[in-house]
């Protein structure tokens, strides 16, 4: 399946910064849990990104790795790069699709991680194919994503606000938990399915409007069928604004929560 889909920077981030400013709870420190990485490891993130999540394995095990951080957008991985080069970090980051094969040899890797982007995939059975070819015997997949459940009044929102306007369904929410976690029960020996639910709780109204906003820009693609045009949307937010107030001074805060899956899948 093609999904007409672009990620930018300021989109990305802003939504990265929302979810540590006002999340109660640290994904990161769950994920790292979860895997309890080893010294010594040599590692690919798929879909890196800007790089936060090589960042993270890096830091937790001192620099003693090897890390490939891989991903289809070159103005992330120029910010990613960029970060790398300040800090003095010796991790790689390269081009890589995963539409089409890796460009690396098999049983590459001890881990393998793609968080919050392998929904995007056109062909889930073909990229986790090469993503279970590059896997050591015995290495790991780690994915990330969000379940059906997720971000419910992010959706409650919208739809009061466009008196039940159908929305289009998202890569992550339609396909994460079925089809994705289907193929990897088909493909590995074993995987581990966990739960971590993140409440972001907003006391005012602004920032919940800017991850609404950085949500369904049109630089993503993802929301297009939704709106006729810039006049459209700008309305739309528009609506959101006074749904959100509304429910604000109604409830005294805004709460949205993350419900994201966690599959720890071994080769």
């Amino acid at each position: 399946m093609k999904i007409d889909y672009k990620e930018t920077t300021n989109d990305l981030l802003k939504r990265i910064d929302i979810h540590n400013k006002f999340g109660g709870r640290d994904i990161d420190q769950w994920m790292l849990e979860l895997l309890n990485i080893e010294k010594g490891s040599k590692i690919l993130d798929v879909g890196c990104g800007a790089g936060k999540q090589c960042f993270k394995y890096y830091d937790t095990l001192n620099g003693d790795c090897t890390i490939t951080g891989g991903d289809v957008s070159e103005e992330l991985l120029s910010q990613a790069r960029s970060e790398n080069e300040k800090r003095g970090s010796a991790i790689t980051f390269t081009k890589l699709d995963f539409n089409k094969p890796f460009d690396f040899p098999d049983n590459s890797f001890d881990l393998e991680s793609c968080c919050f982007a392998i929904y995007y995939a056109e062909d889930i059975p073909f990229t986790i194919r090469e993503m279970h070819r590059v896997l050591k015997p015995g290495g790991r997949l780690f994915t990330s994503g969000p379940m059906p459940s997720n971000k419910k009044l992010f959706y409650d929102v919208i739809r009061e606000a466009t008196d039940n306007k159908p929305t289009p369904p998202m890569p992550g929410s339609s396909r994460y938990g079925s089809a994705i976690l289907e193929t990897m029960k088909a493909s590995f020996s074993k995987v581990d399915v966990s739960i971590f639910e993140n409440p972001l709780t907003f006391t005012e109204v602004q920032p919940f409007l800017d991850y609404t906003r950085a949500s369904l820009s049109e630089d993503r693609k993802l929301w297009t069928s939704f709106f006729q045009g810039k006049d459209d949307f700008d309305q739309i937010m528009k609506a959101i604004q006074k749904v959100s107030e509304d429910w604000l001074a109604r409830d005294g805060k805004l709460v949205m929560t993350k419900v994201v899956g966690g599959f720890l899948a071994t080769k």
